[in-house]
């Protein structure tokens, strides 16, 4: 009679004590998961607004370098300093299509000033976009945090 009692407490006490723990182990997976989450939209919300500020800084240069003749590089800085930004976090293809673009940029500014009919033919006409294949690039990263 006595160890039965024992065994029924203790079955109870061992009961008690793996709902616990499974409970907390279910707590403990979910939040790792939840803060995972969180972490890789965290990455991927960087990227895209570091990704941004290039596109934007490559499209005022850009236009600026095809109406102006420049020997003063002090304007491509930003660039730059943008471009290894993103040296330092993206893939290969990203980083390759950005030193496009900042080499597209030097570029332009070498070469004589475009008039608007000249820009509209490159493009309208000729579908010249020197930032797409960078946007495509960054897409293409951004798609693999998941959920852009």
């Amino acid at each position: 009679p006595m160890d039965t009692a024992y065994i029924s407490a203790f079955a109870a006490l061992a009961g008690t004590a793996i709902g616990g723990l499974a409970s907390f182990a279910t707590s403990w997976v979910t939040q790792q998961a939840q803060s995972r989450a969180q972490r890789i939209a965290a990455e991927r919300d960087s990227r895209a607004a570091l990704f941004g500020r290039f596109l934007d800084e490559a499209a005022r240069l850009y236009a600026d370098a095809l109406q102006n003749l420049r020997d003063d590089t002090s304007a491509l800085i930003g660039i730059y300093a943008l471009t290894n930004r993103i040296r330092l976090i993206s893939s290969p293809p990203v980083v390759e299509a950005a030193d496009s673009v900042a080499r597209i940029i030097v570029d332009a500014y070498l070469a004589p000033n475009m008039t608007m009919a000249e820009m509209r033919a490159n493009w309208i006409d000729r579908h010249v976009d020197p930032l797409r294949d960078f946007a495509e690039a960054c897409r293409k990263e951004l798609q693999s945090f998941g959920r852009y």
